[in-house]
């Protein structure tokens, strides 16, 4: 039944401005609106909704991912941005952060408040 609608994906931030310089000039994703409670942004024809809390505690997990094209030229220019990607213990990982898995490649960073986000090509 909702296969034909767009899905929406949310994060969890405290501290709005820093948000969007990493969402919006780091990451490039294209900046559409703010009110007390969200900033939103869109990733395609994803909407990321920005949920503004006083403090939360991230989880141990990814949050929100995107499926790219050549995992290794975007994760080189994140990190020429300033994107530190994480490295996991137990995973063999390549120099840039990468891991070969079953399926593919996938790559994590975090965002400003400790949210897990990921790369992944397939």
């Amino acid at each position: 039944m909702l296969t034909t609608f767009p899905l929406n994906g949310f994060v969890r931030i405290t501290d709005s401005e820093r948000s969007r310089r990493f969402y919006e000039q780091t990451l490039g994703l294209t900046f559409d609106s703010e009110n007390p409670y969200v900033a939103i942004f869109r990733s395609g024809n994803t909407q990321i909704i920005a949920q503004k809390m006083k403090e939360f505690v991230p989880i141990p997990a990814t949050v929100l991912g995107w499926e790219v094209k050549d995992i290794e030229k975007v994760v080189a220019a994140l990190a020429k941005a300033g994107v530190h990607f994480e490295k996991y213990e137990g995973m063999e990982q390549d120099e840039l952060g990468i891991w070969k898995s079953p399926d593919g490649k996938v790559a994590w960073f975090k965002d400003p408040d400790g949210n897990i986000l990921s790369l992944s090509e397939h």
